[in-house]
């Protein structure tokens, strides 16, 4: 059963993989915002996973975080989620993710409810629709 208060952690070691020169999204060698943003989402979805009914998952469908200090490879990033509110499908989170030094980003995250079965239909159905 889902409740307020759920908590998550995973942790990541920053390499060639997912620097900021790697995904695109800079010039340097630190972790990339859109690596500590997919980590901030797997933390908060794999911390409710298993509360959900069978054939339920989520998806993350608002991000508010700000990326406040790079980190060099070689070093480890933890994130940290914890569900702060609960609205019919809607889930909201606080992220948070540091490094041996210190907060490095955090912020909130939303994610809804959803039966996969359902939502994969609906969005494989899009090819069917006329391009505009």
């Amino acid at each position: 059963m889902l409740e307020i208060g759920l908590k998550g952690i995973q942790e990541v070691k920053v390499s060639e993989a997912n620097t900021a020169l790697t995904m695109g999204s800079g010039t340097l060698q630190v972790f990339a915002t859109p690596a500590m943003i997919a980590l901030m989402e797997q933390t908060a979805w794999e911390s409710v996973a298993a509360h959900l009914a069978e054939g339920e998952g989520t998806v993350g469908t608002h991000l508010n975080v700000a990326h406040l200090s790079a980190t060099p490879l070689d070093m480890t990033v933890r994130c940290e989620s914890e569900l702060m509110e609960i609205d019919g499908r809607k889930l909201v989170f606080r992220v948070a993710a540091y490094d041996e030094a210190g907060l490095i980003g955090e912020g909130t995250h939303e994610r809804f409810i959803v039966k996969n079965e359902k939502f994969q239909a609906k969005a494989d159905g899009k090819r069917e629709q006329p391009k505009r």
